[in-house]
């Protein structure tokens, strides 16, 4: 007699983690159910589904367990600070609190894998390990059937925060102060990660009421050496570095989280180099023991063939998107500034010079500045980001042409203004084009 594999809920399926879970164990044979509030076109599967997913209460929640015939819930939800619409204790702590009631209420046999993050509670120094903690002891609280899982520093195909900064980190010529390059920090493979919970769905009576794993590499690894690794993959291993100061780290992530609170999420936050300085440690030996899972090395998970042109231009191009999408702001808002603010009298000027009607004068200065300035702010906005470049395409098309058509003699102006817009509307569609996060 066959049994039915089991179905599994994946809860932040559009994440690093949740989407690899997700499309593994559909390649395992088993019933997934991919859940998360948005998927990126290219993400878009019939067995996904998108919803306001943290809006969801425990009725909501119950529900689709029974209606979906769910046997086992994968958490991956996660963020790393608070900030505008992110809150650390809402997402780690309260909706597990909701979800492990949906679980009871659902009337259904439901192991819950929740995905946390290694340590003890007394390296715990920010809100999210705090959170992601408390998150564990609710867990084991409960009469839910329970994994927590703590992956070390995941190495995925893909790269997305952490793993693309240090990836970044590998194809430039820069490095990591000495003590942040000593850290410990024991890796883990995502393929890893994803064969631990097809594991626990084929022998969930073996896994018994509830474990604490840690899945991570076992000997011993610094953060240099993974960085060195990558280094290897990418043939950049002989370019000279400089190593950056401890306080440039603090400063980015200063700046970080300050732009955190224009929508962007940007991998170097106060939170970031907090857990990067505590390191990534663990045992792995009883996950280990109880699977029969070899851990995949350093080597296996970065790649032992040499790394494609499309993961070195990604690594090279990762910090200059930061750059040039910042860059692109404040060209426009100062060039409207400039215009209106500081230098009204000589614009309007050029425009009296060439047989502007007087009475249009004043309105086109100031109007065209507004314009540049409300382009740099809707660039410096995540969520207008996109619009705000397509529309400084369109305006620096029509300047050149406007130009062109009225004023043909600026084109001959000294410093070639006109001339250096169209690589500038180049700019604008490479940081159009690399906007994608996912």
């Amino acid at each position: 007699m066959t049994h039915a594999m089991p179905h599994v809920l994946v809860l932040g399926a559009s994440g690093l983690i949740g989407r690899f879970i997700t499309d593994d164990l559909r390649a395992r044979g088993f019933a997934a159910t991919g859940l998360a509030r948005r998927f990126s076109p290219s993400q878009a599967s019939a067995g996904d589904l998108a919803l306001p997913v943290m809006a969801m209460d425990v009725t909501a929640l119950a529900q689709l367990m029974r209606t979906r015939e769910i046997d086992l819930v994968v958490n991956c939800l996660g963020i790393l600070q608070d900030g505008p619409g992110s809150d650390t204790g809402a997402v780690h702590r309260d909706f597990v609190a909701r979800l492990l009631q949906a679980i009871r209420d659902s009337g259904r046999d439901i192991r819950f894998v929740h995905v946390s993050i290694p340590g003890s509670a007394a390296d715990d120094q920010t809100a999210f390990s705090r959170t992601k903690r408390e998150a564990e002891q609710l867990i084991i609280a409960s009469a839910v059937r329970y994994a927590i899982l703590r992956p070390g520093f995941v190495i995925a195909p893909s790269a997305y925060g952490g793993s693309a900064m240090l990836r970044a980190l590998a194809a430039l010529p820069v490095d990591l102060p000495a003590a942040e390059s000593a850290t410990p920090f024991q890796p883990v493979a995502v393929t890893d990660v994803a064969a631990t919970v097809a594991w626990l769905a084929e022998h969930d009576a073996a896994a018994g009421p509830g474990v604490v794993w840690d899945l991570m590499a076992p000997h011993p690894a610094a953060l240099g050496d993974v960085v060195a690794q990558f280094r290897h993959a990418f043939g950049t291993t002989q370019i000279p570095r400089f190593a950056l100061p401890a306080f440039l780290l603090d400063l980015g992530a200063r700046l970080g989280d300050g732009v955190s609170w224009l929508g962007w999420s940007p991998p170097m936050r106060s939170t970031a180099i907090a857990e990067l300085r505590r390191g990534v440690r663990g045992d792995p030996a009883p996950w280990m023991a109880a699977t029969g899972i070899a851990p995949t090395t350093l080597a296996q998970a970065v790649g032992d063939r040499g790394a494609s042109i499309q993961d070195k231009w990604f690594a090279r191009l990762f910090l200059i998107k930061a750059l040039v999408i910042t860059s692109l702001a404040l060209f426009w808002i100062a060039s409207g500034f400039i215009a209106v603010v500081l230098s009204l009298p000589a614009t309007k000027a050029i425009l009296v010079s060439h047989d502007f009607p007087s009475v249009w004068v004043a309105p086109l200065a100031i109007g065209t500045s507004v314009m540049d300035m409300t382009i740099g702010v809707l660039i410096a906005f995540r969520r207008s980001c996109a619009f705000g470049l397509i529309a400084g395409m369109l305006v620096s098309l029509g300047y050149m042409v406007g130009c062109a058509l009225l004023t043909p003699d600026l084109w001959l102006e000294p410093l070639g203004a006109l001339v250096k817009t169209g690589p500038a509307i180049v700019l604008m569609l490479v940081a159009l084009l690399t906007l994608d996060n996912r």
